[in-house]
């Protein structure tokens, strides 16, 4: 990583808007330098003030939904209404070299070059969920930015989608119409944490496919409790090729976002997104600390157990017998 900007430098120019800091203030946030946290930690606590007043909507969906191509499409949308529109798009990283794709740029050639759009695709790094260790930082960055809607895209391979669904406020899954049962290719824990369903590529004479999938989710949510409170999710259809379907889609989620601010859902859910991203960092931070007190007796129960001389029930338990800070 090249020579950092001060930390009063990246924070004047998140706060003024100047994407080429506001990138390298994600930059620093996400670095996993021991020496940049205390700076990332002073930059965090500057910029938060100024966070929160933006619409957080996560994405997911099967690969092949056309993820890039919508969120292009309502974010040129909503560009072109005066909105500033940020993207932080995870790419699946390597399991064997840890490297990523990071190509959501190019997929994304119009927005990328909209004045009013900032897109950061940034690796998932293995990350339970399908996003970056550090969207939540990056999120709260952007908002300070002056970023007003700021769209989560996740890796959409099958990964629990739980980390998307508590970091933000409104949940779209996209899908396609397929030639059989539409609910095969998706989980129904996925359906139970979507505010919405939007059926893609509902153009030509694949329409009347889409639209009978949209009918068949639609039945399906009047049989599942909502997962935000008061709020009764709805599947939708639309083209994101042709931009049909996009504006309403976009209403949909304001009307939401209005709903939840009378009831108090939205202010309530922002509070445990706090709480849950507070419970994340100490999982992490104590099993760091775990790990690190107990490196050598860790490393000699995996090479028994990878040599089958002890079960791996069995090594876990005398593991967590001996406490963290003690080696044998």
């Amino acid at each position: 990583m090249r020579q950092l900007p001060d930390t009063n430098t990246l924070v004047t120019g998140v706060l003024s808007g100047d994407r080429a800091l506001l990138a390298r203030a994600i930059t620093l946030v996400e670095s996993r330098a021991e020496k940049h946290r205390p700076a990332a930690r002073a930059l965090m606590e500057a910029i938060l003030p100024k966070s929160g007043g933006a619409i957080r909507v996560g994405l997911s969906g099967t690969p092949g939904a056309g993820k890039s191509t919508f969120i292009e499409a309502l974010g040129m949308s909503l560009c072109g209404q005066g909105r500033k529109v940020a993207v932080l798009a995870v790419d699946p990283s390597s399991s064997v070299r840890g490297g990523s794709i990071l190509g959501d740029k190019t997929r994304m050639e119009e927005l990328a070059r909209e004045p009013r759009a900032f897109i950061r695709p940034s690796p998932s790094g293995g990350s339970l969920g399908g996003v970056a260790a550090r969207t939540r930082e990056a999120l709260l960055i952007c908002e300070a930015a002056g970023y007003d809607v700021v769209l989560v895209e996740t890796v959409g391979v099958g990964q629990s989608e739980t980390a998307v669904r508590t970091m933000t406020d409104f949940f779209l899954l996209l899908q396609i119409s397929g030639g059989g049962d539409e609910l095969q290719g998706i989980k129904k824990g996925v359906i139970e944490m979507a505010d919405a369903i939007v059926v893609n590529k509902a153009d030509g004479d694949n329409k009347p496919r889409a639209e009978r999938a949209r009918g068949e989710y639609a039945r399906v949510f009047r049989f599942l409790h909502p997962f935000t409170p008061g709020w009764t999710p709805r599947a939708l259809t639309c083209s994101a090729l042709e931009k049909n379907g996009i504006d309403e889609i976009w209403t949909m989620i304001e009307e939401f976002r209005e709903q939840t601010s009378e009831s108090g859902v939205f202010q309530r859910r922002r509070g445990e997104q706090n709480v849950d991203w507070f419970r994340s960092l100490l999982e992490q931070a104590v099993m760091q600390r775990f790990r690190e007190a107990n490196e050598s007796r860790i490393h000699s129960l995996e090479a028994e157990v990878g040599r089958g001389q002890r079960p791996v029930a069995t090594a876990l338990d005398e593991l967590l017998g001996t406490g963290a800070g003690e080696e044998s």
